[in-house]
């Protein structure tokens, strides 16, 4: 495909992963409120997913009953490893996925999430014909997948499917050089195959926004009215090929502190671009846990342990040395499911995206908390 995206200024993108809350259910009103700011300040992306709980409900309810169908564009995906247990079942969330949005047709829509251990299972339920189809049909305007593992594998996608319109990708200033995550290497080896690209986790599930005290005093020094959030997207939305930078908003605030700096936005100059380099120094050296929160490891967990919550308490005292607060709010989250609960069966890392470590971290988890 052509990279004609690529050459539209770098525009935010509205992830819907993290809708607020209202007690259990989605806040329907405040996020009517988000979708309404966005519109307003001339955004128009929209990314959703089929396992996303009920965010494809509440977008309807959000975005598409309330504005012109041609006004927006809207993004889903197609899980063939969570949620599915054959080929019919893994086909029917792009019809369910159309009943629930009401969108008539999707203007992105992407195979979720492809990675070492699941790629094969789209190839295996012969979903790449499936898009393809429904793209002929009108029902899909663009198509493409989300990725989490190497170049390698990034590479073989692309020379095996070239006809996809886009990728999805895991791209933050963090990650960047990271020999997990892969974040540079993935975005050279898709500029290599001309794909332009829409960007996940810029803020690292929200860890970016709130990353270690010396990165928040080394931005605030240069720039005290910008967030650490607006580092994070101003970094990949100043990389070359990028569609959209999807940011998974759950308040007001986040998307008016958003809206603040990419309504007209500017790439990083020179001298922010060594701040960030600096950053990245910083956190290298960090004891963080690099969960993003994305829950995908808790679904099947089978003592029901509340995996990212317990990382995030850890991170209290790893990070910034808040011990009696890191105790406290791993107690209010674990009654019942502690993180010495785990039995080892690795369920939850090899739903990871991020590939991490989750037994080990939770053995270290429990030492600290549980004492």
């Amino acid at each position: 495909m052509s990279d004609h995206f690529g050459k539209e200024t770098p525009k935010l993108g509205f992830g819907l992963m993290r809708l607020p809350k209202k007690g259990l259910r989605t806040d329907i009103e405040q996020v009517k409120k988000m979708v309404d700011l966005f519109m307003e300040a001339g955004f128009t992306y929209f990314d959703t997913a089929f396992v996303y709980g009920t965010s494809e409900q509440d977008i309807k309810k959000a975005l598409v009953d309330r504005y012109p169908r041609d006004s927006y564009t809207l993004a889903t995906k197609l899980n063939a490893f969570m949620m599915c247990h054959d080929e019919k079942s893994a086909k029917e969330q792009f019809y369910k996925s159309l009943e629930r949005t009401g969108a008539g047709y999707f203007d992105y829509y992407l195979l979720h999430a492809l990675m070492d251990l699941n790629y094969k299972k789209y190839d295996k339920y012969h979903i790449w014909d499936f898009v393809k189809e429904q793209k002929e049909k009108g029902l899909i305007k663009n198509f493409g997948f989300s990725f989490h593992a190497g170049p390698e594998l990034l590479d073989k996608l692309l020379t095996e499917h070239p006809e996809v319109d886009f990728i999805q990708l895991q791209l933050n200033y963090a990650d960047w050089n990271d020999p997990t995550v892969n974040s540079r290497l993935n975005y050279e080896m898709a500029r290599k195959h001309g794909k332009s690209i829409v960007v996940m986790e810029p803020v690292k599930g929200g860890k970016l926004a709130d990353p270690p005290k010396e990165v928040k005093k080394l931005f605030s020094a240069y720039a005290p009215d910008m967030s650490p959030a607006s580092w994070a997207i101003r970094f990949v939305a100043s990389l070359d090929g990028i569609i959209t930078v999807l940011s998974g908003m759950s308040n007001i605030a986040q998307m008016e502190d958003n809206l603040s700096y990419m309504k007209n936005f500017k790439p990083l100059n020179e001298e922010e671009q060594k701040i960030i380099r600096e950053a990245q120094k910083i956190l290298r050296r960090s004891a963080e846990i690099p969960c993003t929160a994305c829950h995908y490891c808790t679904d099947g967990c089978p003592k029901q342990i509340p995996i990212p919550d317990i990382f995030a308490a850890a991170n209290l005292q790893l990070g910034n040395g808040q011990t009696a607060q890191a105790k406290e709010r791993y107690s209010a989250i674990t009654e019942g499911h502690r993180a010495s609960d785990c039995i080892g069966c690795k369920q939850c890392e090899n739903a990871c995206p991020q590939h991490l470590k989750i037994t080990e971290f939770l053995k270290q988890c429990a030492e600290m908390l549980e004492k």
